[in-house]
């Protein structure tokens, strides 16, 4: 209790707001992912999120979801260093869609946490996270949030020079890391041209104690061990990415055209063992006896200690934007095809099983001309996915989805009050490819909402909301195991739309250098689907099978920051940010949602030094779900340290950090793999950065 008081009490003494990674000075940021109509991120009705510059370049990490997971409202899967997707407000899977410049990043990350998502966060400029009614805009699979990594393989403008380049060169200790990412982009008339690639390689990190948590040995019924709390190398937690892209775009006083084609390959291991080999020598040879059954048990071990992945995507992104006179202002063009193939490997050369996606997405929109204080867009999309497993862990049969959208936002001022209004139409068909069946689902969601100007520093927004949601091929058909979560899992052909009515508010508080919002949600959920364990087995693993039940979450983000004196050369400032989201149906609390936290910091800065200390405290998770183990409280103690080389070079930084300064243990409660697998200990990073 009194960790979590003092939680509150820094929450009110740096003052609260929704953290939005940037200098007060970037307010007029365009968040691009929002809406079609161009809004700030000071203008948007409620909390949104842009990381983007320095913040960007200090909480840079291998996997999107780790980069992004000290963000507000946001966690993650944290699947070991390969793999780690966004969470939302305790939303992940297919509620949470991951784009890149806006169109899905067309992967099977969804379908699995140990599947990692295909987006390279070290070649972003920036990546936005949007809650609430943008889903509109992307369709019902973004239901709980947006994430879109923004960067440059398709040239909007023209380069400041005849050549724009820029390259990092990275490393850190604790997984003996080191990567480089470099871009160009190159004029040549009205063409830009762009090129970019990043190869990372970590080995297997170091954990501050013991693997398997007190909670899980408690479990198993055995002892802690006396060197429970001495750093340990864990095991098969390397990664490997490389990614090369190369675009070109034609670029008018009206507008561009551009197209990209990239390839992103990645090699992971899966730490604390999938079980795959084991599980599958078990129920194969069970009538074996002795040393035979031990042998092979010895052997099933061996192999679950490589269990690794490895994964390749080819990829073709088009992209365009052309400005009208007359009554309508300008169309935009999106789209991207992608072919994706993910093995995983129960050893070196033992194919277990692979994992294919050959998918395109295309997007289309018009922005009426302003008429009077009224903006109105209007667009279509078309998605089709046609899926695959085959192999050991083929717990979802061959699949092909379409989906349809039409969509229309709508903006108004009328004094100061903006009001907003959207509304999408969807239709979503499901086919399982084996047995021939089929599901179809109309959908329509709704939103409206708007802001005031209480006065010229406090504004006052929120937003209502009706969505609907198609069940996912994997929720619908879904019949055989899944080792990555240890889980026999079966699916509900039967199932119906998920219908979810919410209600978000936020007030903000902004004069000067400080800046304070409160962000409040409830989202009420009738028929929402789930995996609840049953009491059956089926080949050793506990049967989970998707169900509907009607469910609420709410919670709030609080996030601010105040400048409160300068010294000599230096600004001092203080922010912080409290979250806490609450997730149960009507059976009981939903499993792995994120505990209250409190992240609070103090930097200094001057024109060529940022200095940085922070202080990450969770709260222990004890509103478990069924079968869950609680965990742990820690904190988490961080600094960092920004160099800018003076005048004539100031497009150079040199960067320094240290995470887990106190080698403290940490267990993500979001995690599968929080009773095996703790956070990594004590890593010093550092990288420099250049810009020509």
């Amino acid at each position: 209790m009194s960790r979590f008081a003092s939680g509150l009490l820094a929450s009110v003494f740096l003052v609260p707001s929704i953290a939005v990674a940037q200098d007060a000075a970037d307010e007029d940021i365009i968040i691009v992912t929002a809406s079609p109509l161009d809004r700030s991120i000071d203008e948007a009705i409620t909390g949104q999120s842009i990381l983007t510059g320095d913040d960007l370049q200090d909480r840079l990490a291998g996997t999107i979801g780790e980069t992004l997971k000290l963000e507000p409202g946001v966690s993650s899967t944290s699947f070991g260093a390969g793999a780690s997707r966004p969470i939302i407000r305790g939303q992940g899977g297919d509620r949470v869609r991951v784009l890149t410049n806006g169109v899905g990043s067309i992967d099977a990350s969804s379908a699995s946490p140990d599947h990692a998502v295909a987006v390279e966060p070290a070649q972003a400029e920036r990546i936005e996270v949007v809650r609430g009614a943008a889903l509109l805009r992307y369709g019902s699979s973004g239901s709980g949030g947006i994430v879109n990594v923004i960067d440059g393989r398709i040239p909007r403008d023209m380069p400041d020079g005849e050549t724009d380049a820029s390259i990092r060169i990275g490393a850190s200790s604790v997984d003996q890391a080191g990567e480089v990412a470099a871009s160009i982009d190159q004029r040549a008339g009205d063409l830009v041209f762009h090129l970019d690639g990043t190869f990372r390689r970590a080995e297997d990190y170091r954990i501050p104690v013991e693997g398997e948590s007190r909670a899980q040995l408690a479990e198993e019924g055995e002892e802690v061990p006396d060197d429970f709390d001495e750093s340990r190398t864990l095991e098969n937690s390397f990664a490997e990415t490389s990614s090369l892209t190369g675009g070109v775009s034609y670029v008018g006083d009206r507008g561009f055209f551009g197209v990209a084609v990239s390839n992103f390959d990645s090699t992971y291991g899966i730490p604390g063992g999938h079980g795959h080999e084991e599980e599958g020598e078990e129920h194969e040879d069970e009538e074996h006896e002795g040393e035979e059954e031990d042998h092979d048990h010895e052997d099933g071990e061996e192999e679950e200690e490589g269990v690794f992945i490895k994964l390749d995507q080819t990829r073709i992104d088009v992209n365009g934007g052309w400005e009208f006179d007359g009554p309508i202002e300008k169309i935009q063009l999106f789209g991207g095809y992608a072919d994706y193939k993910h093995t995983e490997f129960e050893g070196p050369g033992e194919v277990g099983t692979i994992f294919e996606n050959e998918g395109y997405e295309v997007r289309a929109e018009v922005i009426q001309a302003e008429r009077g204080t009224w903006r109105a867009a209007h667009g279509i999309q078309y998605r089709e996915r046609d899926f695959s497993a085959i192999g050991e862990e083929a717990f979802v049969p061959p699949t092909l989805t379409q989906q349809f959208g039409a969509y229309t936002f709508h903006e108004i001022e009328i004094g100061n009050a903006h009001l907003e209004a959207a509304a999408r139409f969807e239709r979503t068909d499901q086919e399982n490819s084996v047995t021939g069946d089929d599901r179809s689902f109309d959908l329509i969601s709704v939103s409206g909402g708007g802001d005031i100007h209480l006065t010229d520093a406090v504004r006052l927004g929120g937003t209502v909301f009706r969505t609907e949601r198609a069940p996912t091929t994997e929720e619908l058909f879904s019949n055989g195991p899944h080792l990555a979560t240890n889980q026999f899992e079966l699916g509900d052909a039967t199932l119906e739309k998920e219908v979810a009515t919410g209600i978000e508010a936020a007030i903000r508080h902004r004069e000067g250098a400080h800046n304070i919002t409160l962000n409040l949600f409830y989202t009420d959920y009738t028929d929402y689907i789930f995996e609840a364990e049953t009491a059956g087995e089926e080949d050793g693993l506990p049967i989970f099978q998707f169900v509907a039940e009607d469910a609420e979450f709410y919670g709030f983000e609080a996030a601010g920051e105040t400048q409160f004196v300068s010294a000599g050369a230096f600004d001092l400032s203080a922010d912080a940010l409290v979250e806490y989201v609450r997730a149960k149906t009507e059976s009981g609390n939903l499993p792995r949602i994120p505990p209250l936290s409190v992240l609070s910091g103090l930097e200094a800065e001057s024109d060529r030094l940022k200095l940085r200390a922070e202080w990450e405290y969770v709260a222990e998770a004890n509103d478990l779900g069924a079968f869950e183990l609680p965990t742990d409280d820690y904190n988490l103690v961080n600094a960092f340290v920004t160099w800018k080389a003076p005048a004539g070079a100031e497009n150079v930084a040199l960067r320094f950090s240290v995470l887990n300064i106190l080698d403290s243990e940490a267990r993500q409660h979001t995690s599968f793999l929080k009773d095996l697998v703790p956070q990594p200990g004590r890593n010093f990073r550092f990288s420099i950065t250049a810009k020509l």
